[in-house]
């Protein structure tokens, strides 16, 4: 059985004519931006997800979280906690 690839952008186009896709991908906008915003910090510093998790006070897999967008982390809670250590 051969199964058709379909390239994401065509998926993408796809879900951006569906109203609840793009107000649900808006609502997540900021969350990405934090997310793209922290992987550029770290990047920036040549720091590793364990470097930050070390200076956070938590940890490797915590970061990976939070860069990846997996969960809905606190980044409230998360970024004062960075900024404290």
């Amino acid at each position: 059985m051969t199964q058709k690839t379909i390239p994401a952008s065509e998926t993408f186009a796809k879900w951006g004519k569906d109203p609840d896709y793009v107000a649900a991908s808006d609502a997540l906008e900021e969350e990405f931006a934090l997310a793209d915003a922290s992987i550029k910090a770290r990047a920036h510093a040549d720091m590793t997800q364990e470097d930050v998790a070390q200076a956070m006070g938590t940890t490797q897999a915590v970061v990976a979280r939070l860069e990846g967008g997996r969960s809905k982390p606190s980044w409230v809670g998360t970024l004062r906690r960075s900024a404290i250590n």
